[in-house]
């Protein structure tokens, strides 16, 4: 999602539990199609924690300041009897990224050779959280917030993907998988209904639902049935944390992964493994997990149906989740979703049997020929965003004089001037993309280097009767069940009754993808869907004839064209760390200093004398700890990973560039009593930029049991 964007163009150019419940009973003699050699791994990814605009709303000042969850790359690895593998990895991103995976690829071939992952076999799809810090794409298009490329995010990123896929690797051990699925229907909504109306009512009805409520996971044991991994998808938006959040986060498929993960490796293991719950992203395109709908702030009534407007305005209309405020919805959202996967996951028993198989391509979706099934051609276009783009959502608004639903013709003159400033679209574009109302024609805009991505890469794996569909972008609900359709018709006509996974922003990211109806309304999404009214259906086509090739197990006769690496052409506007500076105090010194008493349930506030978290990103690392004195020496319970724990950085001066860092812990219920401590761990840069650790911790205060009335 890209929200207030076109501001930015005018501005810019096990622990398990000892009772087993979740062992799995397997049979002394395994059949060997059943068997998989399965590992996992996980990584921190968490890039700079300060001054960094976090991609997603694309706000202007919506800039990094601290952190409320670390985010990961987390990796699953399966290989058949034969070898052949698939690494399937979930990133706590907005998005992946053409480069990210072109970097990935390349690193892991350094140190396993050219055939063991590779573009074909990796698939990296993101959870679509809202509150990371962004520039690491190689577009100009998703960079100009950023004020372009931040190479302190592709670093972490990069090796935080390697590390996950080279620990699920390492990890590797026979196994087996099991597949279920169910609904879960209180965790997302959708955010565009009017544009889903427009959608054939024969084929809506078909559907109970206008958002995808498919909950599908698997469960991987060891043979004697010890759980080692688990992997869901759920279609609903990364956006429970709202655009003045300024805590890098994984939002609520963050949380829940975590908690997941708490109830096999313990509660302070946080990012640690072994056990690792994925928690992936489906066809999320218009749902919400604001789930208590959109209304007028200055009034309170609904907005306005098709527009998303109160008197016109759309930034007074406002979806809101079901928790008093971003915090707690995430929390519940996540929490949903957790509880949904623990059920599936105790009762998951569908042994998946056979094979592994993979079938990638490359495509250039501006320049895509479909035959649709009426027989007559169409073609795709150049990437173009248009005026609703610039609208914002429901979940973000955008720029205050844009609305949703503008179609060409209905466009605001004065930004038609503007953008012919810019670059004025081509007569062949503005026809190709009716009745889009072009803003950016960004597949026209070469400089100073290419602003959208056009080639997209297309993949899908194959384990026994599991089909997992890598989608480069946000399908909409309507889009994904056209997909998922398309695939499961074209293995039944070979005699395969298969389950079809949908993965969505996997590899890349392409803004988003409605239906060819939802296309013509040009809401918010169809305005951002790039390539034009055809978009969905040259994926459609595309979709089918990869799996054709893979029921044929015939290998592609040519990947498509190669990936660009545009990282010579990048530009980076964003400074560096200077120095830092500690003025009346040393760095680490607690300037605000804890109560001596607190109560479970309370929250400990704790100021330090900090310098610039960008000096140190402290991957795998934490910037704090809440400690335990117990048996004469400090237990750590509770890092910068923790839900329970916050990170605030603040810039005092620039000038002098002093800073300090607050430390928020809200007391769990279940907290043990007894003496505790908090401790900050920074590093500062002096005036001829020798970077230096330092750490400071907080004076012991008790903890008491919550009073009982």
């Amino acid at each position: 999602m890209m929200k207030s964007f076109f501001i930015s163009i005018l501005t810019c150019w096990l622990i398990i539990s000892a009772n087993g419940k979740y062992l799995t009973k397997v049979s002394q003699t395994d059949n060997d199609n059943d068997v998989y050699q399965i590992g996992f791994g996980i990584g921190d990814i968490t890039g700079p924690a300060a001054e960094i605009n976090m991609m997603g709303y694309a706000k202007l000042g919506q800039n990094t300041r601290g952190i409320h969850l670390r985010l990961y790359s987390r990796a699953m690895v399966v290989a058949d009897q034969s070898g052949t593998r698939v690494a399937y990895v979930n990133v706590d991103l907005c998005g992946s990224a053409q480069i990210l995976k072109i970097l990935v690829v390349e690193e892991l071939q350094k140190i396993y050779g050219n055939d063991v992952y590779t573009h074909e076999n990796v698939l990296i799809s993101a959870t679509h959280t809202h509150a990371g810090p962004g520039g690491y794409f190689q577009y100009l298009l998703y960079i100009v917030t950023t004020e372009g490329y931040i190479k302190e995010s592709t670093h972490a990123i990069v090796s935080g993907v390697v590390k996950s896929i080279r620990d699920a690797h390492d990890n590797m051990e026979p196994g087996h998988m099991y597949y279920t699925e169910g609904t879960l229907t209180n965790a997302s909504s959708n955010r565009s209904p009017a544009s889903y109306l427009q959608n054939p009512e024969e084929e809506r009805a078909q559907y109970e639902h206008n958002t995808d409520k498919t909950f599908q996971l698997l469960k991987f044991t060891d043979l004697n049935g010890k759980p080692i991994g688990m992997v869901n998808w759920f279609a609903v938006h990364g956006v429970s944390m709202n655009n003045t959040n300024k805590l890098i986060s994984s939002d609520n498929k963050g949380y829940a992964s975590i908690t997941f993960e708490q109830d096999f490796n313990g509660y302070t293991n946080v990012g640690k493994g072994p056990f690792v719950a994925i928690f992936g992203q489906s066809n999320e395109g218009d749902s919400t997990p604001n789930i208590m709908g959109a209304r007028c702030l200055d009034t309170g009534k609904p907005c306005d149906f098709v527009h998303s407007t109160c008197n016109g305005k759309n930034e007074l209309c406002v979806a809101f989740g079901p928790g008093k405020d971003m915090f707690e919805s995430t929390k519940i959202i996540g929490e949903r979703q957790y509880l949904k996967a623990k059920e599936l996951f105790e009762k998951a028993n569908e042994t998946i049997k056979g094979d592994v198989h993979f079938v990638y391509q490359n495509i250039d979706m501006a320049k895509q020929t479909v035959t649709l099934d009426d027989g007559r051609e169409v073609k795709t276009c150049p990437a173009a965003l248009g005026f609703s783009f610039a609208a914002g959502t429901t979940d973000g608004e955008g720029a205050a004089i844009f609305h949703q639903g503008t179609k060409k013709g209905e466009e605001n003159k004065f930004f038609d001037f503007i953008r012919d400033f810019i670059l004025h679209p081509s007569k062949e574009l503005l026809e190709c993309q009716a009745p889009k109302a072009i803003l950016l024609p960004v597949g026209e805009m070469k400089f100073p280097y290419e602003w959208a991505p056009e080639l997209m890469p297309t993949q899908m794996f194959e384990i026994g009767n599991l089909v997992i569909v890598g989608l480069p972008g946000e399908f909409t609900t309507m889009s994904g069940r056209r997909i998922r359709n398309d695939i499961r018709k074209i293995y039944a006509d070979h005699g395969r009754d298969v389950h079809v996974i949908l993965s969505g922003l996997a590899n890349t990211y392409s803004n988003y993808i409605t239906t060819p109806e939802e296309y013509e309304f040009q809401r918010y999404e169809g305005g951002s869907t790039l390539f034009g009214p055809h978009t969905l259906d040259a994926y459609r086509q595309q979709f089918r004839y990869l799996a054709k090739q893979m029921l044929s197990r015939e290998k592609i006769s040519s990947p498509g064209p190669k990936f660009p690496n545009l990282l010579k052409k990048e530009i980076t506007l964003k400074p560096g760390v200077v120095y830092d500076a500690a003025i009346r105090h040393h760095f680490g010194d607690a300037i605000v200093q804890p109560k001596e008493t607190y109560h479970a349930g309370e929250r400990v506030e704790v100021k330090f004398c900090a310098a610039n978290p960008r000096n140190n990103l402290k991957l795998e690392k934490t910037y704090l700890t809440v400690e335990r004195y117990e048996n004469d020496e400090w237990i750590v319970v509770a890092t910068d990973a923790n839900w329970e724990t916050m990170f605030i950085w603040n810039r005092d001066s620039v000038l002098l560039g002093t800073s300090d860092a607050t430390v928020l812990w809200d007391i769990p219920l279940d907290t043990k009593p007894g003496l505790y401590r908090i401790r900050y761990f920074g590093d500062h840069k002096n005036i001829i930029g020798k970077i230096q650790e330092f750490e400071g911790a907080s004076r012991e205060f008790k903890v008491n049991e919550l009073p009982s009335f």
